[in-house]
């Protein structure tokens, strides 16, 4: 309700202008050289919640301590031979970027951080080495005074939660989970529901990351990040579950119709995933334990003659009984992430956190590296043309154009934060030069300066509380806080401030070339790489002999889809579409990693045909082509019929149905058209 009429929004924008000038007035009383970068950095480190704000605090501190450390070590040693000092200056910052962009958490900042301040302390130094470890100590003193004034006022001024936004994020995950999966057990399901399911792998992208700043809470006692992790695993197997137990229904209409028990069945499982939220936790596992006996008893018995109906329904049934378990483990993990009490809720909960791990990130390699040498090249080419014209103020756009190209590094576009930082910097250069020229003249104290101050101030902080307008208020901001405009002093050097102005300007100009340069292919390139990771992970997963890793395949490739949905988006793509759809390449995964279980399992002799079906699928996968994709040949689908035959024949019953549930599901994965005339009795 607070945030429907832009409550939340002006509370937010009052501390942050609050933090502002606390930071100013302070730096101001000791004397620091330089009091705007408190003011900037106090607006910098702004966060509605008050854990992120604190966390981001800690980030930018290391990071601006590092990067001052670097400066220090640099200018000094290489001040006579400039060539050398800008290479340097160039490979630190891509590296920095190169490591942020593998990281891809708020951790990331940090390092983001640690590359750019570097770049701000030393160009400026260049001139005067002797003084660079003065200046990099006095900006790490008034970058900390900023972000000691932001964390105050935001974590003890109305602070908001970030341990109540993620619990509300989690109940809502939690209930579009149960609806999707509801849906998806319709006899007829609605084709828009697959569209939905894949919103699931953003959220829970979203709450790994809400997790990062756990720690860090202040207004409450915050749940453990462990417990966090465990939903997400759970929350991650129903994408997989979800859709193969849709494909088995529609699968099983078009081969004689659903079995009324399995209609009952679907239709007593819609009715326990709506009544979820309003039952008690015995009653849900008691509800759970009835559905799971009733999927195991309608399972037929795998043997030599029995029909691909028959699989089908040992499929559906395996994979719905499963569905149920997670959602119950979704519940139950939800009420610990509510629980003040560190106990388990049920011994479940204590089996599901146990050993629980990091969740494991899609890494890309090749564009971090493309993020670092565009950072690299734009600080080399941009201090050559500076050097070459002789400018007083490029080292400006030089280091502006670097820092923008080190933040947007992560951006798929980054040319539409670049656009909004250049007209944000264009407003606020006429904005300041109206308080520089016109009012700041006539004012008297600082008393007096906060009051002239706040009407922009907190208009901008309210926008910058809104995605839709952060990127223009943001530049907004920090260009009003020109060193020109906030200082100990008034200075009516309005030569100087045009300048300077221009020199913003040009360098955000030049971020956005090198950017359209750099970046020419940047989505659909980062689709290629995505897409392209996922099958190289599905064909090592088919040829590997250690260990099944289902947790951390299915959280890469949740990942990688919540990368994709946006990326397919901007490039006019479906993300549904057969070869380019992840989500598909997820259950494949799924599957081939059950089957090479299997055959770990087994002595080789019993495992060869499924040795013959892993190398067959690890080499479809591992000769696909980005640009032109082929779906899979004929060999594969006649290597997984006679898997299928083989199994049924063997002596072990709970073999033939874990090898009969593994390749049901890759056959439907690679095979969804495949001819039902062609699916020979097992």
């Amino acid at each position: 309700m607070t945030s429907r009429f832009g409550i939340d929004a002006a509370i937010f924008s009052i501390k942050a202008y609050l933090a502002a000038m606390l930071a100013l007035y302070l730096a101001l009383s000791i004397g620091l050289q330089r009091p705007y970068w408190a003011f900037l950095t106090s607006y910098i480190v702004a966060q509605p919640l008050a854990g992120a704000v604190v966390s981001k605090a800690m980030f930018r501190v290391i990071g601006t301590f590092v990067g001052a450390a670097a400066a220090v070590v640099m200018v000094p040693a290489l001040d006579n031979a400039p060539e050398l000092l800008t290479l340097a200056i160039g490979l630190w910052l891509g590296l920095c970027v190169f490591i942020s962009l593998l990281d891809r958490t708020p951790r990331a900042y940090m390092f983001v951080l640690a590359g750019y301040s570097a770049i701000l302390i030393a160009l400026p130094s260049v001139e005067a080495p002797g003084t660079i470890f003065t200046v990099a100590t006095l900006r790490v003193q008034e970058i900390t005074l900023g972000i000691l004034c932001g964390s105050l006022v935001h974590a003890v001024i109305l602070p908001r939660s970030i341990a109540e936004f993620l619990l509300n994020r989690v109940a809502v995950i939690v209930r579009d989970a149960e609806r999707w999966s509801r849906d998806s057990l319709e006899l007829e399901p609605d084709a828009a529901v697959d569209v939905e399911r894949r919103r699931l792998a953003q959220d829970i992208t979203e709450l790994h990351q809400l997790s990062i700043h756990l720690p860090f809470e202040t207004s409450r006692i915050a749940p453990r990040v462990r417990t966090v992790r465990a939903l997400q695993d759970q929350l991650s197997l129903l994408m997989p579950l979800g859709a193969a137990v849709a494909d088995r229904v529609a699968q099983l209409r078009g081969a004689g119709g659903v079995p009324p028990a399995f209609k009952t069945l679907l239709a007593d499982t819609r009715a326990w995933l709506d009544a979820l939220g309003h039952t008690g936790r015995a009653a849900r596992e008691d509800e759970a334990i009835a559905l799971q006996a009733r999927c195991a008893a309608l399972e037929p018995a795998v043997a030599e003659g029995s029909s691909w109906r028959d699989l089908l329904m040992l499929s559906l049934a395996a994979r719905l009984s499963a569905l149920i378990a997670a959602h119950r483990d979704c519940r139950d993990l939800s009420e610990q992430l509510s629980t003040l009490d560190r106990r388990p809720v049920s011994p479940r909960v204590a089996e599901l956190l146990e050993g629980r791990r990091d969740r494991e990130l899609h890494r890309d390699v090749a564009g971090a590296l493309r993020g670092a040498t565009g950072a690299f090249l734009t600080i080399v080419v941009g201090s050559a043309l500076w050097i070459a014209s002789g400018w007083q103020d490029g080292s400006t756009a030089v280091m502006l154009a670097g820092v923008f190209l080190a933040l947007f590094s992560a951006s798929d576009d980054p040319l539409v934060p670049l656009r909004a930082f250049f007209f944000g910097t264009l407003i606020a250069t006429l904005l300041g030069a109206i308080y520089g020229y016109a009012i700041m003249p006539r004012l008297d104290g600082f008393a007096q300066f906060a009051a002239a101050y706040a009407p922009p101030l907190l208009i901008l902080g309210t926008l910058m509380h809104s995605p839709r307008w952060s990127g223009i208020a943001l530049p907004t901001l920090l260009g009003l806080g020109s060193p020109l405009l906030i200082a100990d002093r008034y200075i009516s050097d309005f030569q100087s401030f045009i300048n300077g102005a221009v020199a913003q300007l040009v360098g955000v100009a030049f971020a956005i070339v090198m950017a359209r340069l750099l970046q020419s292919a940047g989505v659909s390139g980062a689709i290629r790489r995505t897409i392209r990771a996922g099958w190289i992970d599905i064909a090592e997963r088919s040829t590997l002999m250690v260990p099944v890793d289902l947790r951390g395949w299915i959280n890469r490739m949740l990942d990688r889809v919540a990368l994709l949905a946006p990326r397919l988006a901007v490039s006019g793509r479906a993300p549904g579409t057969p070869l380019y759809d992840a989500l598909r390449d997820l259950r494949t995964g799924v599957a081939i990693g059950e089957l090479r279980q299997l055959r770990l399992d087994l002595p080789p002799d019993r495992g060869e045909p499924l040795r013959h079906v892993l190398t067959g699928a690890g080499a479809y996968y591992r000769s696909l082509d980005p640009d032109a994709p082929a779906p899979a040949g004929p060999g594969l689908l006649a290597e997984i019929d006679a898997a299928i035959h083989a199994f049924a024949r063997d002596g072990d019953a709970a073999v033939r149905r874990a090898a009969a549930l593994a390749l049901v599901s890759l056959r439907r994965n690679l095979y969804p058209d495949a001819d039902p005339a062609a699916e020979a009795r097992a």
